[in-house]
């Protein structure tokens, strides 16, 4: 691998192109997720982005195949792209559909500082004990293959491209080749808890033994809910046993002992930033108007606990599996927000703030990776530092990019009707309301998941893995991963294999996957707007 230092991102070329680049995907982001409901893994298709660009037969671009330089491209695509997407848009589309435009642009300046204190969170807590560099954050480890094969070509660019094809033809059959490629590289046993999550839920109301157990809808029983309730406050309580054992310890070396002396302070940072910016949410949205004061306060205190707790488990997930569930754990925020008598008004910007914590978290964790994996894992730790802090910079660039752009478009969208499908989910749960007996289901699941995220430990999240596998309906990825993680216990027992002898190929799946997914949404879209542009 060709070592050489990162540059800065305040290199007025990089800047630019990083800004145009930006611009643009954001623009795409916005379109896919408010056409299609989803968007595309941006890390890869910023990676991909950045290495076109380096092939452009210009001068001035030829520093561009630099690999880090191509690092930091991809950070600023990635950061606008997911920001302006999965935080920003679907935000304040919640107002807007609740007939409540006036606080659209409230939502907007709450989910914009939520979005950035987000990410902010990731650059200080990554390579730490709870969310550390060595863990498996797959997009990540996928986009840094592609970036090596782009940079060196020959063995690796061709075991990459053979796991690029046999993630786009597993794709266009229907199979989630990116489940395939995670579980290559992740924990087995955290995993295997995931597939069971998502087969449970697959199977529960449709099985073929209802003569013995009969079926039962898990969604219509909130026992995902319940199960990531309990299973996320535990995994809580784990994390801040962690901070304070770390910071016990003797014996360390000295960067692990600095950054270990840095949790609790960056977790304490952290809240109260969150808490800033519910009261700011509170105070410009005029929520006082609505609740009496002492409802206020516990509205602004929850709203931060909210997006603590939902932060963690979303940077958990994403860690171990690659999926995470920021709009499931978003939507167990607004329940109990509902359950403790929040009015319409104040529960609409609870979830848009809670909305726009934990995608940013886990993207922004996958970029670190990426560049954590490019600059030698660590063995220079300044050289690391110094390049995890560029991308923390210019990913900072790409989420101004996004607020901009989404500032600028997002009326275009909405009159036409175009508003993300997460956004009406959320409208319509708050218009619809909740019960006690709602209250008693998630204390009911609340039970097992705690008991499962205890039993498996900090290491393994059981809990919180069976748990985002509960709120996903798709049980063919837990068949993939099940059958992947078969094939990878025969290579690592019966040939002695690996994980950094798979993870090529498996990079190439998830990469794959992702170009396939992207081209799917992107291209009828591309084709609509052409076929509309010469039919007017």
């Amino acid at each position: 691998m060709r070592r050489t230092s990162p540059p800065k991102m305040a290199e007025p070329l990089l800047l630019v192109v990083s800004v145009i680049l930006a611009a643009m995907g954001a623009i795409i982001g916005i379109q896919l997720i408010t056409s299609l409901g989803i968007s595309a893994n941006t890390s890869i298709l910023g990676a991909l982005i950045a290495i076109c660009v380096s092939r452009i037969p210009i001068a001035a671009l030829s520093g561009f195949r630099d690999i880090h330089r191509q690092n930091l491209v991809q950070t600023a695509v990635s950061a606008a792209t997911f920001g302006a997407a999965n935080c920003l848009i679907t935000a304040i589309g919640i107002p807007w559909l609740m007939g409540m435009p006036e606080l659209v642009w409230p939502m907007l300046l709450g989910a914009a500082l939520a979005m950035l204190v987000d990410a902010t969170m990731m650059y200080k807590l990554f390579d730490s004990k709870i969310f550390p560099g060595k863990g498996v954050w797959p997009a990540g480890v996928a986009t840094a293959e592609a970036l090596w094969a782009g940079d060196q070509g020959g063995k690796k660019a061709i075991v990459l491209a053979l796991g690029i094809g046999g993630g786009v033809g597993g794709s266009a059959l229907g199979i989630p080749m990116s489940a395939a490629g995670v579980a290559f590289i992740g924990n087995m046993v955290a995993l295997l808890a995931f597939a069971l999550g998502l087969l449970v839920r697959g199977y529960a109301n449709n099985h073929p033994f209802s003569e013995f157990i009969p079926d039962f809808d898990v969604n219509a029983l909130y026992i995902p809910h319940g199960f990531m309730i309990g299973a996320g406050l535990v995994a809580m309580i784990q994390v801040i046993r962690q901070i304070l054992q770390a910071r016990r310890q003797t014996g360390l070396v000295a960067e692990e002992k600095d950054v270990s002396a840095s949790y609790l302070d960056t977790v304490r940072a952290g809240f109260f930033a969150y808490l800033g910016v519910a009261l700011l949410i509170a105070l410009v949205a005029g929520l006082y108007h609505t609740m009496s004061w002492p409802m206020l306060v516990a509205f602004v205190l929850f709203a931060a606990c909210a997006a603590l707790v939902q932060e963690t488990i979303v940077g958990i997930a994403a860690m171990y599996s690659g999926w995470f569930p920021a709009f499931a754990a978003a939507l167990i925020s607004l329940i109990l927000g509902m359950l403790l008598g929040f009015p319409p008004e104040a529960l609409a910007m609870l979830v848009g703030f809670c909305t726009a914590t934990g995608p940013a978290f886990a993207d922004k964790g996958f970029d670190l990776k990426t560049g954590f994996l490019i600059r030698g894992e660590g063995q220079d730790q300044q050289a690391e530092l110094y390049g995890r802090r560029q991308q923390y910079l210019i990913a900072m660039l790409g989420f101004c990019v996004a607020i901009v752009m989404v500032s600028l478009m997002y009326s275009t969208y909405f009159e036409q009707g175009l508003v993300a499908p997460a956004s009406r989910a959320y409208a319509s749960t708050i218009q619809a309301g909740t019960s006690p007996e709602v209250a008693m289901q998630l204390l009911i699941w609340m039970v097992p998941g705690a008991l499962l995220q205890w039993a498996g430990g900090a290491a393994r999240q059981l809990g919180v893995m069976f748990a985002t596998g509960l709120l996903i309906n798709y049980p063919i990825a837990g068949w993939t991963v099940l059958t992947a993680l078969l094939i990878r216990w025969v290579l690592e027992k019966g040939f002695k294999s690996r994980v950094s002898d798979t993870s090529s190929f498996a990079g190439g799946l998830i990469a794959g996957d992702a170009l396939f997914t992207a081209a799917n949404m992107f291209i009828p879209l591309l084709k609509a707007k052409v076929v509309a542009l010469f039919t007017r």
